[in-house]
Protein backbone atom coordinates (compact mmCIF):
# COMPACT_ATOMS: atom_id res chain seq x y z
CA UNK A 1 0.00 0.00 0.00
CA UNK A 2 0.99 3.39 -0.64
CA UNK A 3 2.34 5.70 1.66
CA UNK A 4 -0.67 8.30 0.66
CA UNK A 5 -3.36 5.44 0.87
CA UNK A 6 -1.86 5.11 4.31
CA UNK A 7 -2.01 8.32 5.47
CA UNK A 8 -5.56 8.77 3.88
CA UNK A 9 -7.05 5.27 5.72
CA UNK A 10 -5.51 7.20 8.83
CA UNK A 11 -7.54 9.96 8.28
CA UNK A 12 -10.23 8.57 7.85
CA UNK A 13 -10.34 6.19 10.76
CA UNK A 14 -9.39 9.14 12.91
CA UNK A 15 -12.27 11.24 12.04
CA UNK A 16 -14.63 8.07 12.81
CA UNK A 17 -12.87 7.80 16.33
CA UNK A 18 -13.69 11.51 16.73
CA UNK A 19 -17.61 10.69 15.66
CA UNK A 20 -17.55 7.98 18.28
CA UNK A 21 -15.98 9.41 21.02
CA UNK A 22 -17.82 12.83 20.89
CA UNK A 23 -20.98 10.86 21.13
CA UNK A 24 -20.08 8.07 23.32
CA UNK A 25 -18.72 10.91 26.01
CA UNK A 26 -22.04 12.49 25.59
CA UNK A 27 -24.35 9.70 25.17
CA UNK A 28 -27.22 8.68 27.97
CA UNK A 29 -29.35 6.73 25.34
CA UNK A 30 -29.64 9.35 22.48
CA UNK A 31 -31.34 12.84 22.70
CA UNK A 32 -33.01 13.70 25.47
CA UNK A 33 -36.57 14.66 24.95
CA UNK A 34 -38.42 16.74 27.82
CA UNK A 35 -42.29 15.42 29.16
CA UNK A 36 -44.28 16.35 26.50
CA UNK A 37 -46.42 18.48 28.17
CA UNK A 38 -43.62 20.45 28.44
CA UNK A 39 -42.01 19.44 24.70
CA UNK A 40 -38.52 20.48 23.52
CA UNK A 41 -37.21 23.46 22.07
CA UNK A 42 -37.15 27.55 22.16
CA UNK A 43 -38.35 29.18 24.76
CA UNK A 44 -40.11 32.74 22.89
CA UNK A 45 -40.25 35.90 23.98
CA UNK A 46 -43.72 35.25 24.25
CA UNK A 47 -42.86 32.87 26.98
CA UNK A 48 -44.78 30.25 24.77
CA UNK A 49 -42.58 26.90 23.83
CA UNK A 50 -41.57 26.26 20.14
CA UNK A 51 -39.67 22.81 19.64
CA UNK A 52 -41.38 19.34 18.97
CA UNK A 53 -44.41 18.67 20.20
CA UNK A 54 -46.74 15.88 21.84
CA UNK A 55 -48.25 14.47 18.36
CA UNK A 56 -45.03 14.52 16.64
CA UNK A 57 -43.63 12.94 19.45
CA UNK A 58 -46.19 9.92 18.89
CA UNK A 59 -45.77 9.84 15.47
CA UNK A 60 -42.25 8.78 16.07
CA UNK A 61 -40.42 12.65 15.25
CA UNK A 62 -37.19 12.49 17.48
CA UNK A 63 -34.77 15.55 18.19
CA UNK A 64 -31.75 15.71 16.96
CA UNK A 65 -30.02 18.72 19.41
CA UNK A 66 -29.94 16.80 22.86
CA UNK A 67 -31.71 18.52 25.69
CA UNK A 68 -30.44 17.68 29.31
CA UNK A 69 -32.64 17.11 32.42
CA UNK A 70 -32.17 21.25 33.20
CA UNK A 71 -33.41 21.88 29.86
CA UNK A 72 -30.10 23.13 28.67
CA UNK A 73 -28.92 21.94 24.89
CA UNK A 74 -25.70 20.23 24.05
CA UNK A 75 -23.70 19.14 20.94
CA UNK A 76 -23.95 15.24 21.40
CA UNK A 77 -24.22 13.19 18.25
CA UNK A 78 -22.93 15.97 15.97
CA UNK A 79 -19.36 16.51 14.70
CA UNK A 80 -18.25 19.20 12.34
CA UNK A 81 -16.11 18.96 8.51
CA UNK A 82 -14.12 21.85 7.26
CA UNK A 83 -13.58 25.11 7.78
CA UNK A 84 -15.70 27.93 9.96
CA UNK A 85 -18.15 26.35 12.54
CA UNK A 86 -21.50 25.96 14.16
CA UNK A 87 -22.21 27.45 17.34
CA UNK A 88 -24.85 26.38 19.58
CA UNK A 89 -26.93 28.16 21.93
CA UNK A 90 -26.75 26.07 25.19
CA UNK A 91 -30.06 27.88 26.93
CA UNK A 92 -32.02 28.14 23.33
CA UNK A 93 -31.14 25.10 21.11
CA UNK A 94 -30.18 27.73 18.31
CA UNK A 95 -27.11 26.52 15.79
CA UNK A 96 -25.52 29.52 14.30
CA UNK A 97 -23.39 29.00 11.32
CA UNK A 98 -19.77 31.21 10.66
CA UNK A 99 -16.77 31.00 9.07
CA UNK A 100 -15.63 29.31 5.79
CA UNK A 101 -17.74 26.48 3.94
CA UNK A 102 -17.89 23.17 6.09
CA UNK A 103 -20.53 20.78 7.44
CA UNK A 104 -22.02 20.30 10.27
CA UNK A 105 -23.64 16.41 10.35
CA UNK A 106 -25.20 13.89 12.70
CA UNK A 107 -23.04 11.84 13.11
CA UNK A 108 -24.74 9.89 15.90
CA UNK A 109 -26.71 7.42 12.60
CA UNK A 110 -27.61 7.09 9.53
CA UNK A 111 -30.66 7.78 8.10
CA UNK A 112 -32.50 5.78 4.64
CA UNK A 113 -35.66 7.09 4.04
CA UNK A 114 -36.65 10.02 6.46
CA UNK A 115 -38.94 12.89 7.17
CA UNK A 116 -36.60 16.11 8.51
CA UNK A 117 -38.57 19.12 9.57
CA UNK A 118 -36.66 22.56 10.93
CA UNK A 119 -36.50 26.23 11.09
CA UNK A 120 -34.29 28.17 9.68
CA UNK A 121 -33.37 31.95 9.84
CA UNK A 122 -31.13 33.89 8.02
CA UNK A 123 -29.07 36.73 8.80
CA UNK A 124 -29.60 39.10 5.37
CA UNK A 125 -30.54 38.42 2.18
CA UNK A 126 -27.49 36.92 0.64
CA UNK A 127 -27.00 34.13 3.96
CA UNK A 128 -26.37 30.89 2.23
CA UNK A 129 -26.86 27.72 3.36
CA UNK A 130 -28.24 24.35 3.02
CA UNK A 131 -29.60 20.56 4.56
CA UNK A 132 -27.24 17.73 2.74
CA UNK A 133 -29.32 14.41 2.63
CA UNK A 134 -27.76 11.28 2.90
CA UNK A 135 -24.35 12.12 3.20
CA UNK A 136 -22.98 8.84 2.43
CA UNK A 137 -19.78 8.37 4.69
CA UNK A 138 -17.52 10.40 6.92
CA UNK A 139 -16.48 13.79 5.47
CA UNK A 140 -13.14 13.82 4.92
CA UNK A 141 -12.83 16.12 1.76
CA UNK A 142 -15.35 18.20 -0.07
CA UNK A 143 -16.23 14.82 -2.24
CA UNK A 144 -19.47 14.46 -0.36
CA UNK A 145 -21.13 17.29 -2.25
CA UNK A 146 -21.19 15.33 -5.63
CA UNK A 147 -22.88 12.35 -4.10
CA UNK A 148 -25.59 13.94 -1.98
CA UNK A 149 -28.52 16.09 -2.80
CA UNK A 150 -28.31 19.47 -0.68
CA UNK A 151 -32.04 21.31 -0.23
CA UNK A 152 -30.83 24.92 -0.85
CA UNK A 153 -31.06 28.27 1.66
CA UNK A 154 -30.00 31.30 -0.32
CA UNK A 155 -32.46 33.49 -1.00
CA UNK A 156 -30.36 36.06 -3.29
CA UNK A 157 -29.29 33.27 -5.98
CA UNK A 158 -30.13 34.40 -9.51
CA UNK A 159 -31.27 31.21 -10.87
CA UNK A 160 -34.57 29.28 -9.02
CA UNK A 161 -32.66 25.71 -9.17
CA UNK A 162 -30.08 27.25 -6.59
CA UNK A 163 -32.62 29.11 -4.75
CA UNK A 164 -34.32 28.57 -1.38
CA UNK A 165 -36.07 25.14 -1.28
CA UNK A 166 -34.48 23.83 -4.45
CA UNK A 167 -32.68 20.58 -4.26
CA UNK A 168 -29.56 22.28 -5.00
CA UNK A 169 -28.43 22.15 -9.68
CA UNK A 170 -30.89 19.89 -10.04
CA UNK A 171 -34.70 20.51 -8.78
CA UNK A 172 -35.96 24.21 -9.10
CA UNK A 173 -38.64 25.06 -6.34
CA UNK A 174 -41.94 25.88 -8.01
CA UNK A 175 -42.35 29.23 -6.10
CA UNK A 176 -40.21 31.48 -3.46
CA UNK A 177 -41.38 30.90 -0.63
CA UNK A 178 -38.77 32.12 1.77
CA UNK A 179 -39.17 35.06 4.37
CA UNK A 180 -36.88 38.04 5.27
CA UNK A 181 -33.87 37.97 7.07
CA UNK A 182 -34.59 38.28 11.37
CA UNK A 183 -37.94 35.52 10.55
CA UNK A 184 -37.79 31.80 11.31
CA UNK A 185 -39.01 29.86 8.00
CA UNK A 186 -40.35 26.04 8.83
CA UNK A 187 -38.72 23.82 6.28
CA UNK A 188 -39.73 19.94 5.93
CA UNK A 189 -37.86 17.50 3.53
CA UNK A 190 -39.09 13.68 3.04
CA UNK A 191 -36.74 11.41 1.41
CA UNK A 192 -38.54 8.41 0.65
CA UNK A 193 -36.78 6.05 -1.70
CA UNK A 194 -35.46 8.17 -4.65
CA UNK A 195 -38.49 11.04 -4.05
CA UNK A 196 -37.79 13.93 -2.48
CA UNK A 197 -40.59 16.46 -1.25
CA UNK A 198 -39.54 19.87 0.49
CA UNK A 199 -42.61 22.05 2.07
CA UNK A 200 -41.62 25.81 3.25
CA UNK A 201 -43.53 27.64 5.23
CA UNK A 202 -46.88 25.31 5.17
CA UNK A 203 -46.76 24.74 1.67
CA UNK A 204 -45.40 22.04 -1.25
CA UNK A 205 -42.43 23.52 -3.06
CA UNK A 206 -40.34 20.07 -4.46
CA UNK A 207 -42.01 17.12 -5.26
CA UNK A 208 -39.29 15.29 -7.36
CA UNK A 209 -38.36 11.98 -8.11
CA UNK A 210 -34.46 11.87 -7.85
CA UNK A 211 -31.64 11.15 -10.36
CA UNK A 212 -27.99 12.40 -10.85
CA UNK A 213 -28.20 15.85 -12.33
CA UNK A 214 -26.34 18.71 -11.95
CA UNK A 215 -23.00 18.64 -9.92
CA UNK A 216 -24.68 14.88 -7.93
CA UNK A 217 -22.79 12.15 -9.85
CA UNK A 218 -24.22 9.38 -8.20
CA UNK A 219 -26.58 9.27 -4.39
CA UNK A 220 -26.71 6.54 -1.74
CA UNK A 221 -29.66 4.65 0.08
CA UNK A 222 -28.44 5.83 3.27
CA UNK A 223 -26.56 8.54 4.82
CA UNK A 224 -25.96 11.54 7.09
CA UNK A 225 -27.77 14.75 7.62
CA UNK A 226 -25.42 17.77 7.77
CA UNK A 227 -26.28 20.92 7.93
CA UNK A 228 -23.29 23.67 5.79
CA UNK A 229 -21.95 26.70 6.94
CA UNK A 230 -21.29 28.73 3.60
CA UNK A 231 -19.04 31.94 4.09
CA UNK A 232 -17.50 34.13 6.80
CA UNK A 233 -19.41 37.17 5.60
CA UNK A 234 -23.11 35.59 6.15
CA UNK A 235 -24.91 33.56 8.72
CA UNK A 236 -27.97 31.03 9.03
CA UNK A 237 -29.36 29.73 12.41
CA UNK A 238 -31.41 26.66 12.64
CA UNK A 239 -33.40 25.50 15.08
CA UNK A 240 -36.09 22.47 16.44
CA UNK A 241 -34.42 19.84 14.32
CA UNK A 242 -36.12 16.73 14.37
CA UNK A 243 -36.53 13.82 11.98
CA UNK A 244 -39.21 10.64 11.62
CA UNK A 245 -37.28 7.25 10.07
CA UNK A 246 -39.85 5.94 7.26
CA UNK A 247 -37.88 2.70 6.85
Amino acid sequence: MSMRKILTALVVLGTALVGVWTWDQNRTGGPTVASAQEGTGVQEANGQVSGITEQELAEGFVPLIAQREDGSFDERGWNHYGPGHFTLDHETGVLTSHGGMGLLWYAAEMFGDFTLRLEFMTSVHESNSGIFLRVPGIPVSDDYIYHSFEVQIDAAAPEPIHRTGAVYDAEAPNEDRAKPPGEWNAMEISFAGDRITVDLNGAPVVDWVAEPRGKIEEFAARGYIGLQNHDAETSVSFRNIRAKKLD
